[in-house]
C-alpha cells in the first residue's frame, strides 16, 4: 500500500469509516512522517503524538460501537501555535508567552475534534503572526520544503510547510493579512481565508482580541486538495457560542452568474511576468469549463490595504507596543516599525472604520455583477527568505508585492489561494468573492486545481 500519510483528508477519513485502516494506523503513519521530516524544517513546534494516539484510539472505539464519528474521521491534522490547546501554551511565537498555559481548547481545536479529526502538533510561526516570513526567538526558523532558501511564508508559515511535506492531510492557519493565502502560495499548496465571522475564535488563555482583529482576522485551513478544504471549512465553521462575532451562514448560496473578473495588475500594482502567465493560464481553465472571464478594472484595494494596517497598527500601538518591546525579537521590532510608518503617525481607528463602510459598499455592489474575481495572491514570486528584515526598501518593495493580501481582510471578503506551480516552484492565484460565498471559490478553485498535476507531498528540499 502506498504510504497512509501520502492520502488527502477526504480518503483517509473514507477508509477509516470502512474500517480498511484504523485510526490509528493513520495516527501512526503521520507521527512517523512527522518525525521523519520535521527535523529539517521545524514547521511542528509542539508534538502531540500521545495526546493525537489516544484521540485516534477514541474514533476507532466509537466506530466499533456503530457511532456516527465525523466527517474527519481519524484524519491527521496541525494547528496553529496561536490558537488554545488545553494544558499547553499559546506562544504565538513569543518567549514572553511560553508558560501561557491554554485552560481549554479554542474553538477550531475542539471542532476539529469533534468531527474525528486528530491533532498530531502544533505549528510554528512569527512572533506575533506579525511577518509573511517564519522565524522567532523562541521557537527558531520554518524553512519551506520546496526550497530553503526562499520563505514558507507567514504568519502560518509553519502550516503551510508542514502540509506541503506531508505532516497532516490538513493544517490550521489564521489570516489578518494573508497569513493563510501567502503560505499556501509560497508552499504550493491550497489555502482558503473564510469570511470574517465563519469560523468562530476564542483564546481564553488572554485577553480578548483588539478591535481590528475582531473585523479581519480569521482562521481557515490549508490543503493539498480543494475538497479537502471544502470539508475542514465546514468542520471549523460548526457552532461555538464562545465567539459573538461568529454567524450561522449556510455554506452553499443561491446560484450566481458564472461569471469572473480577471485583473492582473490591480490599482496598477507591478506583477512579475511569472505571475501574471498564472493568472492567464487559470483563465483559460475556468473559460475552457464553461465561465464567462473578462479583465475587468476593480474596486480599490491599494486603499483598502492602508485602511488595514492602519486598524491594525492603531490597535498594536497601544496594546502592542509594551509586548514588543518586552519580547525584544528584532525581526518583530523591525516589522512593527515599517508597518507603523506606512499607517503613519496619526491612524484613526474610527476614520478607518468610516472609510471602510465606503469601500466594503462598493466592492459589494461590484461582486453583485462579478461573483468571482482572479487575481495574483503576490506580485512576486516566494520571496528569499527572511528579506524583508533585510532594509526599510527591501520591506517596502515586499509590502507593495503583498498590497493583495493585505486589502482584503479589512473587507472581511473570503479568498482562496490556489496553486499552480510545479515541485520546487511554487506559484499560485488568488480568487475573491462575497461574503459568506466560500462555495463558490471553491468550485472555481476545483476548476483551476483540475486543470493543474495533483499535488503530492514534498520530500525537503529534493526537486522533482
Amino acid at each position: 500500500m502506498t504510504e497512509l500519510w501520502r492520502a488527502s483528508a477526504t480518503t483517509i477519513a473514507a477508509r477509516v469509516r470502512s474500517r480498511d485502516t484504523s485510526a490509528r494506523e493513520e495516527c501512526e503513519a503521520a507521527i512517523a512522517r512527522m518525525r521523519a521530516v520535521n527535523p529539517a524544517l521545524n514547521a511542528v513546534v509542539d508534538e502531540t503524538a500521545e495526546a493525537a494516539l489516544a484521540e485516534a484510539d477514541a474514533v476507532d472505539a466509537a466506530l466499533a460501537r456503530g457511532e456516527d464519528v465525523g466527517p474527519m474521521a481519524g484524519v491527521p491534522v496541525t494547528v496553529k501555535i496561536n490558537v488554545d490547546y488545553a494544558g499547553r501554551p499559546t506562544t504565538n511565537g513569543l518567549k514572553t508567552q511560553a508558560d501561557l498555559i491554554a485552560p481549554e481548547d479554542s474553538p477550531v481545536v475542539s471542532n476539529f475534534r469533534r468531527a474525528g479529526a486528530v491533532v498530531i502538533g502544533r505549528t510554528n510561526t512569527p512572533a506575533f503572526s506579525l511577518r509573511w516570513f517564519c522565524r522567532n526567538s523562541l521557537h527558531g526558523q520554518t524553512l519551506n520544503p520546496h526550497d530553503a532558501s526562499i520563505t514558507p511564508g507567514g504568519s502560518s508559515g509553519g502550516a503551510g510547510s508542514a502540509v506541503a511535506a506531508g505532516i497532516g492531510a490538513v493544517a490550521h492557519g489564521t489570516d489578518i493579512a494573508g497569513s493563510i493565502r501567502y503560505p499556501a502560495y509560497a508552499n504550493g499548496v491550497h489555502g482558503l481565508r473564510p469570511t470574517t465571522g465563519r469560523v468562530a475564535a476564542a483564546n481564553l488563555s488572554g485577553a480578548d482580541r483588539t478591535m481590528g482583529a475582531q473585523l479581519t482576522a480569521v482562521s481557515g485551513p490549508l490543503a493539498r486538495r480543494i475538497a479537502d478544504l471544502r470539508t475542514s471549512l465546514a468542520v471549523m465553521s460548526m457552532e461555538d457560542l464562545r465567539d459573538p462575532w461568529r454567524m450561522p451562514a449556510p455554506l452553499d448560496g443561491p446560484p450566481v452568474p458564472r461569471k469572473a473578473a480577471m485583473c492582473v495588475a490591480p490599482d496598477g500594482m507591478k506583477v512579475a511576468p511569472e505571475v501574471e502567465a498564472a493568472v492567464v493560464s487559470a483563465a483559460a481553465a475556468l473559460a475552457e469549463a464553461g465561465v464567462e472571464v473578462e479583465e475587468v478594472p476593480l474596486p480599490p484595494l491599494r486603499e483598502t490595504a492602508r485602511l488595514n494596517i492602519e486598524l491594525w497598527m492603531a490597535d498594536f500601538g497601544s496594546a502592542g507596543v509594551p509586548k514588543l518591546l518586552a519580547e525584544g525579537d528584532p525581526d518583530a521590532s523591525f516589522v512593527a516599525e515599517q508597518m507603523m510608518r506606512i499607517a503613519g503617525p496619526n491612524a484613526d481607528a474610527m476614520a478607518a472604520l468610516q472609510r471602510r463602510l465606503g469601500l466594503l459598499r462598493e466592492w459589494q455592489l461590484f461582486l453583485q455583477d462579478w461573483p468571482i474575481v482572479l487575481l495574483p495572491v503576490s506580485g512576486e514570486a516566494p520571496f528569499a527568505n527572511n528579506s524583508d528584515v533585510a532594509s526599510p526598501e527591501d520591506f517596502e518593495r515586499i509590502y507593495e508585492a503583498q498590497m493583495l493580501q493585505v486589502g482584503l481582510p479589512a473587507l472581511g471578503l473570503p479568498a482562496l489561494a490556489v496553486a499552480t506551480g510545479t515541485p520546487g516552484r511554487p506559484m499560485g492565484v488568488q480568487l475573491v468573492g462575497p461574503r459568506f460565498r466560500e462555495d463558490l471559490l471553491l468550485d472555481a478553485g476545483a476548476i483551476i486545481e483540475a486543470a493543474h498535476p495533483p499535488i503530492q507531498p514534498v520530500d525537503p528540499f529534493v526537486v522533482g
